[in-house]
C-alpha cells in the first residue's frame, strides 16, 4: 500500500486527533484523544471503541503479524473503558467542562498465549502526539456508580489498566463531596506499573476518607508481594479501610483479570452455581453476605465488576 493510498484511508476513516500522550515506560501508556466531533455524554465507569487500520506500523518486539492484501485496509478496533487522571493541576480536580478529550489507560499486548496475534495494541504504541485515530461515536455500559449513596463505603479493586475506569468513578465520587469512605486497590506485577501512583499518593493526603492500597505480585517494592484476594482473607482490607465490610452499606467494584473477579456460572445441568477456583473475590465477598450483580436477570447487587479481557 502506497503513502498516497495510506493518507486517503486516513482521511476516510479516521475522526479524532492524539492530543497527549504520555509513556509511562516501554508498554504502557496514558493516551488522550480528542473526537472531531462533540464529545458524547456520558458517565464515569463507561467504556467506547478505539481502532487503527491495519496499514499502520506496528512497534517492534510484538508477536509476528500475516495479512492478506485485503486486510490491509480493513480497521481494528476494541473497548476501552474511560480512564481520568482526577487531577487538573496537583492539588485541584479535574475540570471536564474545560476539556473535549477522552482518556484511556493502555497496555501493550506483545503475544497472546492462544495464538491470536495482537492487532491494535501493537499500532497504538506506535502513535504520536498529533496523529490520527478512530474513535467510536458511542459510549455505554452498565458499570457505573449508579447505584451508590452518598454515604456508602465504596472500594475499587483492580489489576493492571482494570483501574482506568476506577479513576474516572474516584473523579466523580470527590467531585461531588462523597462523604463515605473510599478505598482503591491496583494490583500489578511490578510497582512501575503503576501508572497513576503519584496522583493517587497525592488525594490520599488531601481527602482524608480516601485510600489507596499499591499491591505487586512479582516484586516486594510498595507493600509485601499480595494478591487482592489476599487482603480480604487476611482482613488487611478491613483494617486499612478502618471499618467491617458491611454489605448494607458497602458497594465493591471490580475490574480487570477474570481471576480476580471470578465470576460464578449455573451448571445447566444441576441448576448449582459454581465458582471457578482458586476463589475470586466474589466468591469471597459473597460468603460474607454480598450479592454480585447477575445481567441475566437484570439483579443489581453490592458487588459490581467488569472483566478486562
Amino acid at each position: 500500500m502506497n503513502p498516497a493510498e495510506i493518507a486517503e484511508l486516513r482521511d476516510r476513516r479516521y475522526n479524532a486527533t492524539v492530543v497527549y500522550l504520555k509513556k509511562i515506560h516501554s508498554d504502557l501508556i496514558v493516551l488522550r484523544v480528542k473526537p472531531d466531533f462533540p464529545r458524547p455524554e456520558h458517565q464515569p465507569g463507561q467504556y467506547c471503541t478505539l481502532g487503527l487500520g491495519n496499514w499502520e506500523p506496528r512497534v517492534e518486539g510484538c508477536q509476528l503479524e500475516s495479512l492478506k492484501p485485503e486486510e490491509l485496509s480493513k480497521i481494528v478496533r476494541r473497548a476501552y473503558s474511560i480512564s481520568c487522571s482526577v487531577e487538573g493541576e496537583p492539588g485541584t480536580l479535574y475540570d471536564s467542562t474545560s476539556s473535549d478529550w477522552l482518556e484511556f489507560y493502555i497496555v501493550l499486548v506483545r503475544e497472546n498465549l492462544d495464538g491470536r496475534v495482537p492487532a491494535l495494541t501493537p499500532r497504538l504504541f506506535s502513535l504520536n502526539e498529533g496523529d490520527r485515530i478512530q474513535i467510536g461515536e458511542r459510549i455505554t455500559g452498565h458499570y457505573t456508580l449508579e447505584p451508590v449513596s452518598p454515604g456508602d463505603t465504596v472500594i475499587f479493586l483492580s489489576t493492571g489498566t482494570g483501574e482506568a475506569p476506577h479513576n474516572y468513578m474516584l473523579w466523580e465520587l470527590l467531585r461531588r463531596g462523597h462523604t463515605g469512605r473510599i478505598l482503591a486497590a491496583c494490583c500489578v506485577r511490578f510497582a512501575r506499573d503503576l501508572g497513576y501512583l503519584d496522583t493517587q499518593m497525592r488525594l490520599m493526603g488531601q481527602y482524608p476518607n480516601y485510600k489507596y492500597l499499591a499491591l505487586t505480585t512479582r516484586e516486594i517494592g510498595l507493600t509485601r508481594k499480595v494478591y487482592i484476594q489476599d487482603t480480604i482473607t487476611s482482613g488487611e482490607l478491613e483494617e486499612q479501610l478502618g471499618i467491617q465490610l458491611d454489605p448494607a452499606t458497602t458497594h465493591v467494584f471490580l475490574c480487570g483479570n477474570p481471576k480476580m473477579i471470578g465470576v460464578p456460572q449455573r451448571n445447566r445441568e444441576t441448576g448449582s452455581v459454581e465458582y471457578p477456583q482458586p476463589p475470586g473475590v466474589i466468591e469471597i465477598l459473597e460468603g460474607r453476605g454480598f450479592r454480585a450483580d447477575i445481567a441475566a436477570i437484570k439483579f443489581k447487587g453490592n458487588v459490581h465488576f467488569e472483566e478486562y479481557w
